[in-house]
C-alpha cells in the first residue's frame, strides 16, 4: 500500500505554490509592524474587518493586527502554524479567494496577559477594534457596565491582572496614561446600540472604581467612535475546507466565506495619525445612527419578515424563500412602502439603491442563510427590527396593515413549534413555550397572552386597538397556513 502524504499547509512558506487564481497579499509581510490590537478573532472580524485591513496594508505597512482571544485558544492553534495567513472565500455568482495576511500575531489572553497588556500599551499601537458579541461587554439591561458580573467583580478586585475586555481596556489605557503613549480610536464592531458611546461609558465607569483620575482621563483623551458592520458570514463548513484544498493546492486550517458585499461605516471621530480609512472603502461619517437605523430596518426587519413567513411556507434559506414570487413582492412592498417613509437617508447613502442592493444580496444562491438561524430571538429582535417602524408609522398616521403581518407570523412561528413539543430559541423560550401551548390558531384567544409580553409589547401598543385590529386580522389570515 502507498502511504499517504501528510497534508501541506498554507503558511509564508508555502505562499509561493498557490495558483495564480488566489489573490495573495499585495505587500511585504516582513515589513509589516502591528498597529491594531483586536479583541475577539472569530469569523466576522476575519472576513470583515481583517479584509480592509488587508487592502489598508498594500499601502501603509503600519497596521497589522494583534489578534486577542478572550476565550479559547482556537484561533491561536489553527492560524499560528500559518503564520497568521488563511483563505477568504467571496461567495457570489463567481466565486473569489483571497489569502489575507493582516494578522501577524495571535495571543490568547489568559495564557499571556502580559503580552496583551504590552500591545495596549505599546505607542505604535494606535487603534483597538473589537468583536465579543454583546455579552462580552459585561452590560446591565440598562447599557451600563454591569457591576455585578463575576468578570467585573475580579477586575475591580485585581485591576492590574484583568479577566473582561473591558478590565484589559481599562489596565491598557492606565499604562499608556504613565508612559504617555498617544490616544487610541477604541472601535466597537459588535452589534450594540450606540455601541461607541456604551462602550466609553464602560470602561471610564471601571476606570473611576479604583481610580477617578484615569477615568476622567479616558473620557477627554480617548476616542470611541460608533460604527456600523455589515456583511453575510456564513460559518466555516467542511465543504469549505475541501473546496480550498482543490482550489489552493494546500491545506487550510481554518478558511472563512462571506458574501462579497461588505460596508463598515464609522463615526468621523478617531484619533489623529490613525490609519487612512476612506482610502479602503470605510465610510466616514457623523451620522453613524442613521446607517444603523437603515440597516435595522430594512435589512433585518426584511430578514425577520422572510423568515417567519418563509418557514410558515416550508422555504429553508433566505435564498428559496426570495424565489416564492408572492412572498418576494411583499417583502420589496413591505421595504419600499411602509418602512421606506419612516427613515432618514443620511449624506451618502441612496436609500432606494439600498433596497435594491439588499434584494440583490437576498437572491445571492451561493449563502446558505438559513431561515430557522434568523427566527432565533425573536422577542429581542423583533423591537427594533419591525415595531420601531411600525410606531412611527401609526404616529404618522400611515397604514400598517403590512406590518403587522411578520409580527402575526412570529406569533404562529412560536405556536407551531409549542406544538410539537419545541421551545423556541429565544431570551423567553419558557413563557413563549407557555404561550404557545395553550394557544388555538385564533386571534380572539390568542393575542392576549402574547400581548402581555413587556419586552415585546410597549403597553401602550398592546392597548392601541388600531394595531390590535390589524394584528388580529393579520394572524386570522395566516391561520390556514400556519396548521400543522
Amino acid at each position: 500500500m502507498t502511504p499517504v502524504s501528510p497534508p501541506t499547509f498554507l503558511a509564508q512558506s508555502t505562499l509561493g505554490r498557490i495558483g495564480p487564481q488566489v489573490v495573495r497579499p499585495r505587500y511585504d509581510r516582513a515589513a509589516v509592524e502591528v498597529g491594531i490590537v483586536h479583541f475577539g478573532p472569530g469569523a466576522f472580524h476575519r472576513a470583515h474587518q481583517a479584509w480592509f485591513v488587508d487592502e489598508l496594508l498594500a499601502q501603509d505597512p503600519r497596521w497589522g493586527i494583534c489578534a486577542v482571544s478572550l476565550r479559547n485558544k482556537e484561533v491561536q492553534e489553527a492560524l499560528a502554524p500559518q503564520d497568521g495567513l488563511y483563505t477568504l472565500a467571496r461567495l457570489d455568482e463567481t466565486l473569489s479567494y483571497r489569502v489575507i495576511g493582516a494578522l501577524r500575531e495571535i495571543l490568547v489572553a489568559p495564557q499571556n496577559p502580559a503580552a496583551t497588556l504590552e500591545r495596549l500599551a505599546a505607542p505604535t499601537t494606535r487603534v483597538v477594534t473589537i468583536t465579543v458579541t454583546e455579552k462580552g461587554y459585561c452590560l446591565d439591561p440598562d447599557g451600563k457596565l454591569d457591576l455585578t458580573h463575576p468578570d467585573i467583580q475580579h477586575d475591580m478586585r485585581h485591576p492590574r491582572t484583568p479577566a473582561s475586555l473591558i478590565g484589559y481596556l481599562v489596565e491598557g489605557l492606565r499604562r499608556r496614561k504613565l508612559a504617555g503613549a498617544g490616544p487610541l480610536a477604541i472601535i466597537s464592531c459588535d452589534n450594540l446600540v450606540d455601541n461607541g458611546t456604551r462602550l466609553r461609558g464602560a470602561v471610564s465607569q471601571l476606570a473611576c472604581q479604583y481610580d477617578v483620575g484615569l477615568g476622567r482621563w479616558i473620557e477627554e483623551n480617548q476616542y470611541f467612535p460608533r460604527t456600523m458592520v455589515d456583511s453575510i458570514t456564513p460559518a466555516t463548513t467542511p465543504a469549505l475546507k475541501e473546496r480550498l484544498e482543490g482550489v489552493l493546492g494546500l491545506t487550510d486550517r481554518w478558511p472563512v466565506q462571506r458574501e462579497s458585499f461588505a460596508q463598515w461605516v464609522l463615526e468621523d471621530r478617531i484619533a489623529p495619525g490613525g490609519p487612512d480609512w476612506a482610502s479602503v472603502g470605510i465610510t466616514l461619517t457623523d451620522d453613524v445612527a442613521a446607517y444603523d437605523r437603515a440597516k435595522l430596518r430594512l435589512l433585518n426587519g426584511a430578514h425577520s419578515t422572510l423568515a417567519y413567513l418563509g418557514l410558515l411556507a416550508g422555504h429553508v434559506t433566505v435564498a428559496d424563500a426570495m424565489k416564492d414570487d408572492e412572498l418576494r413582492a411583499f417583502v420589496v412592498n413591505l421595504m419600499r412602502e411602509d418602512i421606506l417613509p419612516t427613515l432618514r437617508a443620511p449624506g451618502g447613502l441612496d436609500l432606494y439603491s439600498y433596497v435594491d442592493t439588499i434584494l440583490r444580496r437576498f437572491r445571492n444562491p451561493a449563502i446558505n442563510h438559513l431561515l430557522a438561524q434568523i427566527a432565533w430571538d425573536g422577542s429581542q429582535k423583533l423591537p427594533f427590527r419591525l415595531l420601531g417602524t411600525l410606531l412611527d408609522s401609526l404616529e404618522a398616521g400611515r397604514p400598517i396593515e403590512r406590518l403587522c403581518v411578520p409580527i402575526a407570523a412570529w406569533m404562529h412561528f412560536v405556536r407551531r413549534r409549542a406544538l410539537e413539543g419545541v421551545r423556541v430559541t429565544d431570551p423567553l423560550a419558557d413563557r413563549l413555550f407557555d404561550i404557545g401551548r395553550a394557544s388555538e390558531g385564533r386571534a380572539d384567544r390568542d393575542l392576549g397572552p402574547f400581548l402581555t409580553l413587556d419586552p415585546v409589547f410597549p403597553p401602550a401598543l398592546a392597548r392601541a386597538p388600531i394595531f390590535t385590529q390589524a394584528l388580529a386580522r393579520a394572524y386570522d389570515e395566516l391561520a390556514p397556513r400556519a396548521q400543522l
